[in-house]
């Protein structure tokens, strides 16, 4: 029997929100993974953990049993991994830390928030900025270390990076759409349909692409660097768009349903991770942000 901290994670996800989908929000990642990631986990210990229903999923008796185990390793393993001897949790200093737009507004709040609990001693001092402007104080000396979206980096011969993980971009659509009865959604489906394009992080320019690679073009009727106003306009049917997973919520700001499907042509993902200059060694404070970030998401 082989399981994986990436299983457990799922899981216990999963079981604490009672939603495959609002688990898969919480972690940044598909529904189709945290779904493979508890069947095989499932299958591993020939047990049935997960009830599904339709209001969503609830823990069987098998569950309850093994969740309580389940938490305990997962708080050993991220104790492990953060401070092995200890010796991390007595690094003092300033950490200057880039943010792009979408790691600052859907991914970094609660990673903050743990790791000043877990480590006092270092001042995380956090910008906001565009790639373009990170990959330069990067290269600089302005910024330590960045968390951005590791697809987008432009300056690979003076910067390194590591990718945290992967979001998978598909297709949104209003809850009454056409489409979501097709057997299968092709990209020139996609592209018959009005087109809503977010900007912000460079969107725009990312999915123009994927787009150009499949010789097709989308119809836009809007473009806006504001999430939420794609969101609004998808569920009220102005549109259709491609997003990432990272950013979905199934409701738009109107209480109005959004629905998600794959597209039968392969898109690229959204890959978020740490990039820091290559000439010069990382900060004490940068390394046990490194480290922490790896172990809260599974990577280690």
């Amino acid at each position: 029997m082989s399981l994986t901290i990436r299983q457990l994670r799922y899981f216990i996800a999963a079981a604490e929100t009672g939603q495959v989908s609002h688990a898969a929000m919480e972690l940044n990642i598909s529904q189709s993974a945290v779904t493979a990631g508890i069947q095989s986990l499932e299958a591993a210990l020939g047990a049935r953990l997960l009830a599904r229903g339709g209001q969503g999923v609830s823990v069987t008796p098998q569950g309850a049993r093994f969740l309580s185990r389940a938490k305990a390793i997962i708080a050993a393993v991220e104790e492990a991994t953060r401070s092995p001897l200890g010796e991390e949790k007595l690094v003092t200093g300033r950490l200057r830390l880039g943010l792009t737009y979408t790691v600052a507004g859907y991914f970094m709040a609660r990673h903050y928030a743990a790791f000043r609990r877990i480590y006092p001693g270092i001042t995380l001092e956090l910008s906001e900025q565009p790639r373009s402007a990170i990959e330069n104080a990067l290269v600089t000396g302005g910024l330590d270390l960045a968390v951005m979206l590791t697809s987008n980096l432009g300056n690979t011969g003076e910067l390194e990076s590591e990718t945290l993980f992967r979001s998978r971009r598909r297709l949104w659509l209003p809850s009454d759409h056409r489409l979501l009865t097709a057997p299968g959604i092709s990209l020139r489906d996609v592209a018959d349909e009005p087109y809503v394009m977010l900007t912000v992080d460079e969107a725009s320019r990312t999915a123009g692409r994927y787009w150009d690679h499949y010789r097709l073009t989308p119809k836009v009727v809007f473009s806006t660097s504001s999430v939420e106003a794609v969101r609004s306009m998808v569920a009220a049917g102005m549109g259709v768009t491609i997003l990432s997973d990272m950013v979905y919520r199934p409701w738009s700001l109107e209480g109005q349903r959004i629905e998600q499907r794959q597209t039968i042509e392969a898109v690229p993902s959204m890959d978020v991770g740490l990039t820091w200059p290559n000439n010069r060694p990382l900060s004490a404070p940068a390394q046990v942000f490194r480290a922490f970030l790896s172990a809260a998401l599974g990577s280690a």
